[in-house]
This record gives structure tokens, sequence and C-alpha cells, in this order.
């Protein structure tokens, strides 16, 4: 059996860049804390975006160019880099697919127990995440650290939450 942590897009344009907040910056010694303190393997998803941004759908309904591929912004929090021992999955979009095919090939091989997400933004990348790898695998406990997320707003943070809980997705230092 083993346990997993996922590193949401904890990117430096989602910290201190276009689309950074003083919230998403005051959860990364948290963040750090969680992945040293893991007992288990620690994963980590870089949203990932290109030259033609404003021509994706998302770009027209989301129009901040970010998380260039290359650029500073797309790479992780240098405190959060420094932890990292595997490559990124790097995503196109706000959840990963090939997030949830990996999973459930790991599950495969050596049973996950549980599997608990943080990063950024709780309200898009987070939960979107969390609900493909609750339909991926519908029997493995799946939770969000509260205290190692942030979302474009306290509002929406909170929003999501609730969502996710009623999914049935623990949700952990709620406070």
């Amino acid at each position: 059996m083993q346990d997993i942590l996922i590193v949401i897009d904890m990117q430096n344009d989602f910290i201190s860049g276009p689309l950074g907040s003083e919230e998403a910056a005051s959860i990364v010694p948290n963040v750090v804390k969680k992945i040293e303190g893991f007992k288990g393997g620690v994963m980590f998803t870089r949203d990932t975006h290109h030259e033609n941004y404003l021509e994706t759908q998302e770009g027209k309904n989301l129009p901040i160019v970010h998380c260039i591929k290359g650029t500073e912004g797309w790479e992780l929090h240098p405190q959060i880099e420094k932890l990292r021992k595997c490559e990124p999955i790097d995503k196109p979009a706000f959840g990963s697919i090939e997030l949830g095919e990996i999973l459930k090939s790991l599950d495969q091989k050596n049973k996950i127990r549980k599997i608990v997400l943080i990063g950024v933004c709780t309200d898009i990348c987070v939960i979107s995440n969390a609900m493909i790898i609750k339909s991926s695998l519908p029997d493995t406990e799946v939770s969000v650290d509260a205290s190692c997320c942030a979302g474009s707003s306290r509002e929406n943070h909170l929003t999501a939450l609730k969502a996710m809980e009623l999914c049935q997705i623990k949700i952990e230092n709620k406070g």
C-alpha cells in the first residue's frame, strides 16, 4: 500500500506572477513542509501553455498570458523546485487525464491507499484534478489539504472545498 501527494501547479505565475496572490504566496511554507514530511510518493503538475495561448478556448475566457512553457513563470516556485525528485506532468488544461491514467497504473502495481492534493488554484485546477482522480480510482481515498491550497479568491476556494466534499473528497485542515 502506498500514499501519494500531488502538488498542483505551484508555479511562479500562480504565486508571484500575473495570476499570483498574497494567499498563494502565503501557502508556500505549508506546501514545503507538507512535501518534506510526506511519507509516500510525491508528484507534481505544471500548467503548460504555448505562445498561442490567447487563441485557445482558455485564453479567450481568461485573457491573462501565463505559464508559457520555458518561461520563468512556468517553472515551479524555487522552494518547491528544490524538493522535486521526479519530472512534473505538464498539463495543457485544468485537469490532467494523463495524471489519472498514471495513478491507475501505479495502483495496479502497488495499491494506493490515499491520494492527497495540494496547490493552486483550489477552484480551478485542484478541483478538476481531484474529480479526475476520484473518477479514475473511485475506491481510493482522495483528500485535499486546505491549508496547502489557495483559490482565485477566498470565496472561490471555500466553494471548491465544499463542492469536493460533496463528491466524497475529504477536506483536511479546513481551519
